[in-house]
């Protein structure tokens, strides 16, 4: 892939709209895919293997919609109204242990570490290497946020004392401007978007603090790509074609991220270059290309440590019908590790 190619695709790519789809032929399986949030730069792997043809050349007719959040793509796949999505794993595990019949489950890890963070500025008392100072303070929090989800398992796996801790309600809008502007010492979120959102609202990137949960105790899986069973089951084929082609989407982004970041701002009208070239490139080193994932490939997961996940889970949610690991995501759809490398 060449920085000159992604170029032209901005000014071909006349779609700049919330759903985006190649084009389809008559023998193509229908794939309606929903991202976890707005097409930034994260999405690029994604929006590559569809305009670079990855996914028609599976057999597949794809569409891509934007997000709400990671928690509000699970209720969409289970209902049918998408065939995949990109939503986080942890979220999936209370859904399930909710909804056990629930027609969904993991087939694609993506964040091996999670994004998962509690975000400040210099200056407001919190110290992004110790849980602890965030005692006394005011935290801002979206309700639907997938981070905030995760936040009474980092209550207990740290012993914090929450009755000294604010939680204010925020709206994903104006999280980044009430930290900025002073009126919460803190929000929760995805590090790379919170950092970069906050860099947009004028706070030098010296001065910004993330504490990333799974630097204090969090076992936890973040995003992978979820399928409804039903039609896993219906076409695994087409569940196979589809990561074939994501991951071809991957290597291509890894490859050139300067050139993958173009998709993005084509279906973006307020996304700005650099900031999504800064947010791709703490994905990638941050979240997609740990150490695990350079030696056994995208994709796959631990099994037994996805299982102490959902055991650490329990610290803070009473289970009514606690899921198995098996329940939560499946390797059938993979290619060999080999086959799946991208570094």
């Amino acid at each position: 892939m060449r920085t000159a190619r992604a170029a032209a695709v901005v000014v071909a790519a006349f779609a700049a709209v919330a759903s985006v789809a190649g084009p389809a032929r008559a023998q193509d399986t229908t794939v309606r895919f929903a991202l976890d949030w707005k097409f930034e730069a994260p999405s690029a792997p994604y929006l590559i293997a569809l305009e670079e043809g990855y996914y028609a050349a599976e057999g597949l007719d794809v569409s891509i919609d934007s997000g709400s959040g990671s928690t509000q793509t699970i209720p969409r796949i289970a209902a049918g109204n998408y065939e995949l999505g990109f939503g986080d794993l942890n979220s999936l595990i209370k859904f399930k242990d909710q909804n056990p019949d629930a027609s969904v489950i993991g087939v694609m890890m993506t964040y091996e570490t999670p994004p998962f963070a509690i975000v400040s500025v210099a200056g407001r008392g919190i110290d992004a290497d110790d849980p602890a100072s965030l005692e006394g303070e005011t935290l801002g929090a979206p309700p639907p946020d997938a981070a905030f989800a995760q936040w009474p398992i980092f209550v207990a796996v740290n012993d914090l004392d929450t009755s000294v801790i604010t939680i204010e309600s925020v709206g994903f809008a104006v999280r980044e401007p009430m930290l900025a502007a002073g009126d919460v010492d803190g929000i929760f979120g995805y590090s790379f978007s919170s950092f970069q959102n906050l860099k947009l609202n004028d706070v030098p990137s010296e001065e910004i603090e993330v504490m990333l949960m799974a630097d204090h105790g969090l076992e936890l899986y973040g995003n992978a790509v979820l399928v409804n069973t039903d039609f896993a089951a219906a076409e695994p084929e087409a569940v196979e074609g589809f990561i074939r082609a994501t991951i071809r989407g991957w290597r291509d982004t890894v490859a050139d991220p300067e050139g993958a970041v173009p998709y993005v701002l084509a279906r973006n009208d307020v996304a700005r270059e650099a900031v999504e070239l800064d947010r791709l490139r703490m994905v990638l080193e941050d979240n997609v290309l740990t150490p695990v994932v350079r030696e056994n490939g995208i994709g796959g997961v631990d099994m037994a440590r996805l299982a102490r996940s959902i055991d650490q889970i329990s610290l803070a949610y009473d289970y009514t019908d606690k899921p198995s690991a098996e329940d939560i995501f499946t390797e059938a759809y993979l290619s060999p590790a080999d086959e799946r490398q991208i570094d």
